[in-house]
């Protein structure tokens, strides 16, 4: 592949500033160029976005500045040759933080008393609520990139975290690693379960009523993966009938939340804005990526994060 310009879309606005894209991509050996809408592309172009265009299977490369690229026609990229790579690998350290954060703050209670702050009220939680992560189980469901930045994190905590991973094999700060055919088990036990695994068709509705059912009635479901690995349904029922204490959500199947959903109303429920990979150095990290790869079509060699 010749690479003659670099395109950056501003669809990747959404998750940072353009001109900050730019301009840390201001020593590549290409051209770096801004575009709008569907811009016309063709043979030496590369463009990094947010989202699929149409025109986009035009270009030799298309990069995705995130790391869930479900939203991606992988198929058509294939069939028309371009190349497809996403962002995979960067993001351990901000949804490790962000997944720990919202567990710290549902154990120390510390969402309960800023809602009190905001009334200007002294409160004080009963006796037996607040609690420490240390000695709690944790069960990561996917040990990628996500999951070991989340475990790694609840390690160094003392939780006794356990996870599930579909090849089984170890993880440092792992004290067991289970199959996904024993994900019930491995959440039976579990005060917290973090989901971090990317949304494919195998993990599409993974936890549902029976898996929320078999979870501790005073677990905490934290989800920074992708909404639709939850059945929302079943997640509000859960919520509604209290199978499950609350739970920390990144993300929805609907985005953004509608106004009108139910999970906005409970006290027990952290909701954020799909931002646990959020840092205001994520321009510089996809530069990175984009440079690294670059560098690698010059020398002939294989792109790293190619999923097309």
């Amino acid at each position: 592949m010749h690479l003659s310009r670099l395109v950056v879309h501003e669809s990747v606005g959404k998750a940072m500033p353009v001109e900050s894209l730019v301009e840390s991509l201001a020593d590549l050996p290409v051209p770096v160029e801004t575009a709008a809408g569907d811009p016309e592309l063709g043979p030496g172009d590369a463009v990094a976005a947010f989202g699929p265009r149409p025109g986009f299977r035009d270009a030799d490369w298309v990069h995705c500045i995130r790391a869930g690229y479900d939203e991606f026609p992988v198929a058509e990229y294939e069939a028309a040759g371009t190349a497809l790579t996403n962002s995979t690998g960067i993001h351990g350290t901000t949804v490790g933080e962000t997944a720990l954060g919202g567990m710290l703050a549902l154990a120390r209670r510390l969402h309960v008393y800023r809602d009190a702050q905001r009334e200007s009220r002294w409160h004080d939680e009963p006796y037996e609520t607040p609690f420490t992560l240390s000695g709690e189980r944790l069960c990561v469901v996917g040990l990628g990139t996500l999951g070991r930045g989340i475990a790694e994190r609840a390690d160094a905590l003392g939780m006794d975290v356990v996870g599930v991973r579909r090849s089984g094999e170890s993880v440092p700060g792992v004290r067991r690693v289970y199959r996904p055919d024993d994900l019930h088990e491995a959440i039976a036990d579990a005060r917290f379960v973090a989901l971090a695994t990317p949304l494919t068709d195998e993990t599409r509705g993974l936890i549902g009523e029976a898996e929320l059912r078999a979870m501790p009635d005073d677990a905490y479901l934290v989800n920074v993966a992708r909404g639709a690995v939850v059945d929302e349904e079943a997640l509000q029922q859960a919520l509604a009938e209290e199978w499950i204490a609350g739970a920390m959500l990144d993300t929805f199947v609907e985005e953004p939340l509608p106004a009108d959903s139910p999970l906005w109303e409970y006290d027990e429920v952290l909701v954020t804005p799909h931002s646990a990979a959020m840092t205001n150095r994520y321009h510089e990290d996809i530069a990175d990526l984009l440079r690294q790869n670059v560098e690698r079509l010059r020398a002939d060699e294989s792109m790293v994060n190619r999923v097309a």
